[in-house]
C-alpha cells in the first residue's frame, strides 16, 4: 500500500523534478537563441518571436493531451509519449533549411514537453495530502530549475559550437536522460503507475462552483497573467542585447531570474498549505506587477540584474497556484485534465505575450510599451482573483 507524504513519496518528488528540469528545456533555449537565429535568417524580431509562441502553443495543447492520457493510462506512459518527439524535435530544428521550418518544429517540441509539467504537478498532488501545496509547487519547479541551468549551456553552446550543433546535442542528451529518469520513475511506482490517483485524498475546498465553471474562471485568469509574465521571461536576453549590455548578460538575467523562481515556488508551496491556493495567487499576482512597473522606471545593467532577480522571486508561485487550487476543489480523477485545461490557458498567455511584446518593439523601436502592456494585463489578473476571493468568502458566510 502507498503511504501519501511517505519517503517513497518524497523519492517520487525528486525524480519527478529531474524529469521536469530535463523536459523544460524547450522553453528557455529559444528565449536564448533568439537573437542569433533571428540575425541568420534575417527575420524580424517579431518573426523570431513566433518561434517560442509555437513551443508554448504546443505546449499548451499537450497539456490538455498528456493530461488526457495520464489520467487514464498514468503518468509514466504520458512522459514516454513524449521524450522521442523532443528529440526528433530538437535534431530537427539542428538542420532547420529557413525560419519556418524551425518555428514548426518548436510545435512539436513544445508539445513533447507539456507532461513534464501540468500533469506531473497533478501526479504530485496524488503523492501527499499534508504537504500537497509543498509537493505541487516543488514538481513545478522542475521548469524553473531547468530554466536556471539551460540560459547558460545553450549560450555556452552557442558560442562554442554553433545553434545548429547545440540543438541536435540538445535532442540526443535529453532523450538519453529523460528516459533512463523515467525508468526510475517506474520502477518507484511500481503498481501505483497506472491511475494512481484512486487511492488520493478527496477534495478539500468547495467553492460552490461547477467544475466547468471554475474551469473557465481559472482559465481567463491564467491567461491575463501570463501575458503580463512573459514580457520579461521572452524578450530579457534581446532587451539587453538592444540596450548594449550583451545576450549574455541577458541569458545571465534569465537565469538569475529563474533560480529565485524556485525559491518563490516552494515558498508559494509552504503558504498554499496554510492560506489555501486563491490567497497565495493573489499574493504572486500584486508582487508580480510591482516588479514589472520597476521595469518601466530602470534600465541600468545592475537595477535589470536587481529587477530580474525580484520578478523571479515574485513571480515563481503563480502558475503552480492554479494547479493547488484545481486539486482543492475538484475531483482527483480529473486532475490532470482539468490542470492540463488551465495551463493551456497560461501557455496560450505566454506564447501571445511573448508574440505582442514583439510586435509591439517592431512597431515602437522600444520596449517601454511592452512592458506597460505586461502590468495592464496583470492587473486584470488581480481583478478576476480578487473576484473570486470575495465569491469564495460569500459562500463561507452563507454556509
Amino acid at each position: 500500500m502507498f503511504i501519501p507524504d511517505s519517503r517513497r513519496a518524497w523519492l517520487r518528488l525528486a525524480v519527478a523534478v529531474a524529469i521536469g528540469s530535463l523536459g523544460s528545456v524547450g522553453m528557455w533555449s529559444v528565449v536564448v537563441a533568439l537573437p542569433v537565429v533571428q540575425t541568420d535568417f534575417g527575420a524580424t524580431r517579431g518573426t523570431a518571436s513566433l518561434a517560442f509562441t509555437m513551443v508554448m502553443l504546443g505546449f499548451g495543447i499537450g497539456q490538455v493531451v498528456t493530461g488526457k492520457i495520464s489520467d487514464r493510462y498514468g503518468i509514466v506512459a504520458a512522459i514516454g509519449a513524449g521524450i522521442g518527439i523532443l528529440g526528433l524535435g530538437y535534431v530537427g530544428a539542428g538542420y532547420a533549411p529557413s525560419i519556418w521550418a524551425f518555428i514548426l518544429l518548436h510545435f512539436a517540441i513544445g508539445l513533447s514537453s507539456a507532461a513534464t509539467f501540468g500533469p506531473l504537478m497533478a501526479e504530485a498532488s496524488h503523492w501527499f495530502e499534508r504537504y500537497r501545496g509543498l509537493a505541487v509547487a516543488i514538481a513545478a519547479s522542475g521548469n524553473y530549475v531547468g530554466g536556471t541551468v539551460w540560459p547558460p549551456l545553450v549560450n555556452f553552446g552557442m558560442q562554442s559550437v554553433g545553434w545548429r550543433t547545440t540543438h541536435i546535442a540538445i535532442g540526443i542528451f535529453t532523450a538519453i536522460a529523460m528516459t533512463l529518469a523515467l525508468m526510475v520513475l517506474r520502477l518507484l511506482m511500481g503498481a501505483a503507475v497506472r491511475r494512481s490517483h484512486v487511492n488520493a485524498a478527496p477534495p478539500r475546498v468547495d467553492l460552490r462552483l461547477s467544475t466547468n465553471a471554475l474551469t473557465a474562471i481559472l482559465a481567463l485568469a491564467s491567461i491575463s497573467c501570463c501575458v503580463a509574465m512573459s514580457m520579461p521571461q521572452v524578450h530579457i536576453v534581446a532587451y539587453c542585447g538592444d540596450l548594449g549590455y550583451g545576450v549574455a548578460r541577458g541569458a545571465e538575467m534569465l537565469s538569475l531570474m529563474l533560480g529565485f523562481g524556485i525559491i518563490s515556488r516552494i515558498g508559494s508551496g509552504f503558504l498554499a498549505d496554510r492560506i489555501g491556493g486563491i490567497r497565495t495567487l493573489l499574493i504572486g499576482s500584486i508582487a508580480q506587477g510591482s516588479a514589472l512597473l520597476f521595469y518601466l522606471f530602470f534600465d541600468s545593467l545592475s537595477s535589470l540584474y536587481v529587477i530580474s532577480a525580484m520578478f523571479g522571486l515574485f513571480q515563481g508561485g503563480i502558475v503552480p497556484s492554479y494547479a493547488i487550487i484545481v486539486r482543492e476543489a475538484m475531483p482527483a480523477s480529473e486532475a490532470a485534465t482539468r490542470i492540463g485545461i488551465v495551463i493551456f490557458a497560461s501557455v496560450f498567455g505566454m506564447s501571445f505575450g511573448g508574440w505582442i511584446s514583439g510586435v509591439i518593439f517592431d512597431a515602437t523601436g522600444s520596449y517601454a510599451a511592452a512592458f506597460a502592456n505586461g502590468l495592464a494585463w496583470n492587473l486584470l489578473n488581480v481583478s478576476i482573483i480578487l473576484l473570486l476571493l470575495m465569491r469564495a468568502r460569500q459562500r463561507v458566510a452563507i454556509a
